[in-house]
């Protein structure tokens, strides 16, 4: 197999077409949806998913909750200002953190949130710069999270965010991700009932989206990039829900790429998928043979994104440029509050 290079999933995106604002109506965003065979492009509005959608076919759907993760303090002693991203729990009221600025936050250094209701001492540094943290509270620690933190948005939205549940999806259910499934939040309540209606069943998986999902893939030659851990767990309901529906020739849709990561790292070469938890580093690049997902739902990613790279082993890296291009023509509105893609199959 030749080299897949990080260029080669490069594609020129105009700024202005990054999505500052959700919608009013969640449903209304626009849907391309590309044939993964022919390469064909239709445009769509999102609630018209239902067009094709079949009795029998199952959604898949991540329950995660965005935690309000971005923490704004100071130094004790000195009031300098700091930043502290929550990114993973580890036991207890310690946490693995990213930290700005990281020179002065040395191990032993302590620091106040909202006037001394939270308060903190910085433990030991871990990989990559991160810092474990221990926190300091009365009463219970994710109310006080709630009053002090903000939503931690990605880096290239820069408007401030009105609603804190619209960086939330209607059926976010268990905290844990420093980043929403974005794919997630154009489904309304009323949509996703009419699609039960329709005879598609609905499984809940869960998998908590670390900041990673925004690192750069740095290295020319993917195949050096170093995947971030993420935690997932799939329920006993959820695995049979999924391996029912392969059974019975229906097709399996996954709603953003964290879904699709969860199944398929939690399925064996035979396609089946059990239940349990575990932490994923899977890397999904063209040659990748999908064992569960049929059909995808994603939003528009960055150039270069391991992510780009995952909807380019579902549908194939000159069909997916060719339709980010004609996006762009278009003026779709790209990343996490913009539009949305469906990758599918005419002939299923």
């Amino acid at each position: 197999m030749t080299m897949l290079k990080k260029s080669d999933f490069y594609f020129d995106l105009p700024e202005e077409l990054i999505a500052q604002d959700p919608l009013e109506d969640r449903s209304s965003s626009r849907l391309l949806v590309l044939d993964k065979d022919s390469g064909k492009v239709t445009h769509k509005i999102f609630r018209d998913v239902t067009d094709y959608l079949k009795p029998g076919d199952c959604l898949v759907l991540n329950n995660t909750k965005v935690i309000p993760a971005r923490l704004l303090g100071e130094r004790e002693g000195t009031g300098a200002h700091v930043e502290v991203l929550l990114l993973k729990r580890h036991e207890g009221d310690v946490w693995e953190t990213l930290v700005k600025p990281g020179k002065k936050c040395r191990p032993g250094s302590r620091l106040v949130f909202g006037d001394g209701l939270l308060k903190a001492e910085v433990m030991e540094m871990v990989e990559e710069g991160n810092r474990l943290i221990h926190f300091e509270y009365e009463g219970i620690f994710e109310e006080v999270l709630d009053k002090l933190g903000e939503m931690p948005l990605p880096p290239y939205i820069t408007h401030k965010l009105q609603d804190k549940n619209r960086y939330q999806t209607v059926y976010a259910k268990y905290d844990g991700s420093a980043a929403a499934p974005t794919a997630g939040l154009h489904f309304t309540p009323q949509l996703l009932q009419k699609i039960e209606e329709m005879g598609v069943q609905i499984a809940y998986v869960t998998l908590h989206v670390g900041l990673g999902t925004f690192r750069p893939v740095k290295e020319e030659n993917i195949l050096d990039h170093h995947m971030h851990s993420e935690y997932y767990q799939v329920t006993q309901e959820a695995a049979d829900i999924i391996n029912e529906t392969k059974k019975n020739g229906g097709r399996v849709f996954c709603v953003g790429t964290t879904s699709c990561r969860t199944v398929e790292s939690a399925s064996t070469e035979d396609g089946v998928i059990h239940a349990g938890c575990d932490n994923t580093e899977i890397f999904i690049y063209p040659g990748y043979r999908f064992k569960i997902l049929d059909c995808l739902i994603t939003n528009f990613h960055l150039p270069e994104s391991t992510l780009v790279m995952l909807v380019s082993a579902l549908a194939g890296r000159e069909n997916v440029l060719d339709a980010y291009k004609e996006a762009v023509e278009e003026r779709y509105r790209f990343f996490s509050f913009g539009d949305a893609m469906l990758i599918t199959n005419d002939k299923m």
